[in-house]
């Protein structure tokens, strides 16, 4: 089968890659991408012609030129993102470059399409130095209304997001962090409610210190976790190591009010809540030793760190980040709704306050139905979109970030 996806029509003239399509039909339904540009308007004639394009498109150009700000409404740019990557971290298959990562990126496109009524292009890069990266992206800016950052391999995207933020006056949002902290707060708060607790009485831990375990300790912070550790290869991330990177002195800073040194398993020790977003595995003991009626989000895909089957036995809740279990930890239930609320509202920039809103939003959608396998909706929940499209377009007003 890698055969002939790397090679899909052999020496001998045959279509391998039909072959494939035939076993499996993942390859089929790709065929010829999973997306296609659609006009908006009719072309069936020449007064058509003349409207859509010469001398009509002249009129509008015109006046954008002279009212910059009228792009937003004779254009498409007020409701259209650009989905960026360099193919250096996508999914769990890690870098694999620009061409291998379009797939996911025009999945991501029609995700936004689907779920958020927001029109997305997928653009893959071949480019891996930050200052190209963040001239790049920068250069494309005006075509678009947002920014999604996609797959791109920490610690790069910290510096990409901030310094791309600098640059433009349209939200930038690298997905894979903050979108995964929004669910996993959403998901969190009404596991804590469910469990008769509040975030303030939490303590948590979390298994990874990339993208994803960067933001989730952060919102956690924002939004009044009692306490979080984080934890990376070499065990807690704490002020007195002397190998931490500046985005892990940071997160030193503002994180472990314990004051807490060793290995995950010490973290792990009466802790209320686990938090994964690293891979690897994190022995039975080591769970057993958590706070009783302990949360546990376990969300490496495809191999939890703690299988659902062990969890189970220690937690009250447990969410994964994966279909097939009760929870779904998945940024579909984000993203699409905070792209819509910012575009909505002519956003400059995604605030912590409208990621909280979109948390807080998205968790109220179940709040009446929660049971331990419902702490979060699924995401074809007709609710969530409009739900948090309506709270991150509030917030971004109150942040004093829209502008209309």
């Amino acid at each position: 089968m890698a055969a002939e996806i790397v090679n899909p029509r052999s020496d001998n003239g045959t279509d391998e890659g039909a072959r494939a399509e035939f076993f499996d039909p993942a390859f089929a339904l790709h065929r010829g991408g999973k997306m296609a540009v659609q006009a908006t308007v009719p072309l069936r004639g020449k007064d058509d012609l003349s409207l859509a394009y010469t001398p009509g498109v002249a009129k509008v150009c015109s006046a954008i030129a002279e009212q910059p700000e009228l792009v937003h409404d004779y254009t498409w740019k007020s409701q259209v993102v650009a989905v960026v990557t360099d193919g250096s971290a996508v999914l769990g298959l890690g870098d694999i470059g620009p061409e291998a990562s379009l797939p996911v990126m025009e999945g991501k496109a029609i995700l936004f399409k689907q779920f958020g009524g927001v029109d997305a292009v997928p653009i893959a890069l071949d480019c891996r130095d930050v200052d190209e990266l963040v001239d790049t992206v920068a250069r494309m800016a005006p075509s678009f209304g947002g920014i999604n950052l996609e797959d791109i391999s920490a610690p790069r995207c910290f510096e990409i997001e901030r310094r791309l933020q600098e640059r433009v006056d349209i939200p930038v949002f690298h997905d894979d962090q903050h979108g995964t902290a929004v669910v996993t707060l959403a998901a969190l708060r009404n596991a804590a409610k469910l469990t008769g607790r509040t975030l303030g009485e939490l303590r948590a831990v979390i298994s990874g210190a990339g993208a994803a375990g960067v933001a989730i300790a952060r919102i956690l912070v924002g939004a009044g976790i009692g306490d979080v550790a984080v934890c990376d290869r070499k065990g807690i991330v704490s002020g007195d190591r002397t190998d931490l990177t500046d985005v892990k002195r940071e997160l030193a800073g503002f994180t472990n009010k314990a004051g807490l040194s060793g290995s995950l398993e010490t973290a792990l020790d009466g802790a209320d809540v686990f938090i994964g977003v690293s891979g690897g595995t994190v022995p039975e003991p080591a769970v057993a030793k958590m706070a009783k009626n302990c949360l546990i989000f376990a969300m490496a895909n495809p191999n939890p760190e703690i299988h659902p089957d062990v969890a189970h036995k220690y937690a009250a809740v447990v969410a994964t980040g994966r279909s097939d279990f009760p929870n779904q930890i998945n940024n579909v239930l984000a993203f699409p709704g905070i792209f819509a609320g910012a575009l909505q509202v002519r956003a400059s920039r995604i605030t912590e306050g409208m990621k909280i809103a979109a948390a807080e939003a998205l968790a109220a959608v179940v709040a009446d139905e929660l049971s331990a396998d419902k702490v979060i909706p699924s995401p074809f929940d007709e609710r969530v979109a409009p739900a948090v499209t309506a709270a991150v377009a509030a917030a971004a007003r109150a942040d004093g970030v829209a502008r209309r």
